[in-house]
């Protein structure tokens, strides 16, 4: 068994491209889970039909706006993913970019995910996680986490997506480990997921 290479070193230019490049590729009915304020708009196909889910009131005022802005009819949902306010296979495609680190329970919100997914469809996340066992970033992000997480949006630093996604069932048709240069505290590392629900 050959040993996975180590994560490339990368900017925010270079990371901004591989999500546009990652999100780009979705087509048809597309649910944005934690839309924020509409940052994947641009990256979106322009065929696709957009739905988003915001619970932030703030976010999703601005997220209204910019959606009318780019074209896209839906008014986003007020509902986080743990409880997805739609019928079962009713989307082609779910994208969701830095959210799996602050629902409050992702694995409900995955099986919520695979739920509203049709049969073959595609997902898209993209995440910060957890470093690996016995590196000092790993202490950092472990006693980092309870304040990020009261004080950023539910953030955690120390969640590994590639397990959540991985025990819920999603298979990986492109992945991506990367580390995106940050300072004070080095490089943060992150997650690029392409996939599908396994049958």
């Amino acid at each position: 068994m050959t040993a996975e290479p180590a994560p490339a070193l990368v900017g925010d230019d270079e990371l901004e491209e591989l999500e546009r490049e990652f999100v780009s590729r979705l087509r048809g009915r597309v649910l944005e889970i934690g839309a924020g304020e509409g940052v994947n708009f641009g990256a979106l196909h322009p065929d696709v039909l957009w739905i988003g889910l915001e619970p932030d009131a703030a976010r999703r005022s601005e997220l209204a706006t910019r959606a009318k802005e780019w074209g896209h009819a839906a008014v986003p949902l007020d509902a986080r993913c743990e409880s997805i306010p739609l019928p079962d296979d009713s989307v082609d495609a779910v994208v969701g970019t830095f959210v799996l680190c602050s629902v409050s329970d992702p694995a409900v919100a995955l099986a919520e995910v695979r739920r509203v997914l049709v049969p073959g469809g595609r997902v898209v996340f993209i995440d910060h996680v957890v470093a690996p066992p016995g590196t000092l970033k790993r202490a950092v992000q472990r006693v980092a986490t309870p304040f990020s997480a009261r004080f950023c949006h539910g953030c955690h630093w120390d969640r590994d997506a590639a397990a959540l996604l991985a025990a819920a069932g999603f298979e990986a048709d492109d992945r991506r480990r990367l580390r995106v240069r940050s300072a004070p505290f080095g490089p943060v590392p992150t997650h690029l997921f392409d996939g599908h629900a396994a049958d």
